[in-house]
């Protein structure tokens, strides 16, 4: 039995990244891993010890990083119109005599982002011409780039597609791809384990706001001061209007986008104010038993907000792209008053009505959040089920 080969991971500091390893290791614990991973400092900080077990932590071979591997493969590319040979060399631990039999696409959202397609477009036909089967896992796809006859093409390479909710199943359908290919389950970190032993000693449990900010969410604002401004607004309604407190939660710690820096930012505003706190680093698992301990949630980073809903918090997600439209619409029926999208953000009274819309109904969203999050985390297990479906065809030829 060969090892089934996790790629497009960009690391755990983003610990929606990470939330996937764990998950859906878990949901396989037959199975044995290789993780292709942009950091593998990254992956051996913050995943646990019992899973690390069963995955070897290979770090993508980073072209970029040398000059003269850079200049050989830019002129052989040039010369012979390979454009594959980046990708090989990127991910030469699963090529050639140590190619896996089922190659997975882990980064849900990566095809939302239009600097990233090119690489997964020719990762999979790579892995594809080499004999290794591809998965998209956990994906979320804008219906629009499934207008383009190349995008169809490329989704049609992979052996499956499981799509993380309706909007990208109904649109993958809608352009064409076959029924077979195509298949329907919620985001495997639905099913990740919380973890409390991590609790900040300042947090009231069951009293506090989950406040998480990316500076991805000002990227897609029309105005990221604005942004800004309505997520210190909101804090400011929180203190004066409840005895609630503001827990500032980074989901993502990167350098190059960190959402400790603009949360800081936001604690700044608010110095001597004992009830604004920021929550530390800490694995996907841990902030997840920061979130689950929170009364209502309020975050950009997509798998901070599946952390809330999957612990029954009432959440108001400020989305940016389809995912959070869909998840929302899945869970809900709906996404109006669920969702506030950044690119609407204008006027900072906006979140404050659309948090209070929220507060106001809290009963009502736990209620329906009792129903659906126990079904959701039911179901993400599917996930698992398919990938055995696939092996099995694979292996019985």
């Amino acid at each position: 039995m060969s090892k089934l080969a996790l790629y497009m991971h960009a690391g755990s500091g983003n610990h929606g990244c990470e939330a996937i390893v764990d998950s859906l290791v878990r949901l396989l614990p037959e199975e044995e891993f290789i993780l292709l991973t942009n950091s593998a400092a990254e992956d051996e900080k913050y995943l646990p010890e019992e899973l690390k077990k069963r995955i070897t932590i290979a770090e993508e071979q980073h072209i970029d990083r040398s000059f003269f591997t850079h200049a050989l493969y830019y002129a052989y590319r040039k010369v012979t119109g390979d454009r594959e040979s980046f990708l090989r060399y990127r991910y030469a631990p699963v090529t050639g005599k140590d190619r896996p039999e089922l190659a997975i696409s882990i980064g849900g959202d990566n095809y939302c982002y239009p600097s990233m397609v090119e690489d997964l477009r020719l990762a999979n036909r790579m892995f594809n011409r080499q004999g290794t089967k591809t998965v998209l896992l956990g994906c979320s796809i804008e219906p629009e780039l499934l207008k383009e006859p190349a995008f169809v093409e490329d989704m049609n390479r992979y052996y499956r597609i499981i799509a993380r909710e309706s909007i990208t199943c109904n649109a993958l359908l809608d352009a064409g791809i076959a029924p077979e290919k195509v298949y329907l389950c919620p985001d495997p970190a639905f099913a990740l384990p919380s973890d409390e032993s991590a609790l900040p000693e300042e947090m009231e449990t069951g009293n506090a706001v989950g406040i998480n900010l990316s500076p991805m969410a000002g990227d897609y604002a029309k105005d990221a001061d604005a942004v800004f401004e309505a997520y210190r607004q909101l804090i400011r309604h929180i203190l004066d209007n409840t005895n609630m407190q503001a827990a500032l939660i980074p989901h993502v710690v990167w350098e190059r986008s960190n959402d400790r820096a603009v949360l800081e930012r936001l604690k700044a505003c608010f110095p001597e104010e004992k009830r604004v706190f920021m929550v530390g680093d800490m694995p996907a698992e841990k902030l997840k038993g920061v979130i689950a301990n929170c009364r209502f949630f309020v975050g950009a980073r997509t798998h901070s907000t599946i952390a809330a809903y999957s612990t029954l918090v009432p959440t108001l997600v400020i989305g940016y792209s389809v995912k959070a439209r869909a998840i929302a619409r899945d869970l809900f029926g709906s996404e109006e008053h669920y969702i506030l999208p950044v690119q609407d953000l204008t006027d900072p009274q906006q979140m404050v009505d659309a948090f209070t819309w929220i507060y106001t109904h809290e009963d009502e969203i736990r209620y329906d959040l009792t129903a659906a999050a126990p079904m959701y985390i039911r179901q993400s297990a599917g996930c698992a089920e398919e990938l055995r479906r696939i092996l099995k065809q694979i292996r019985n030829g």
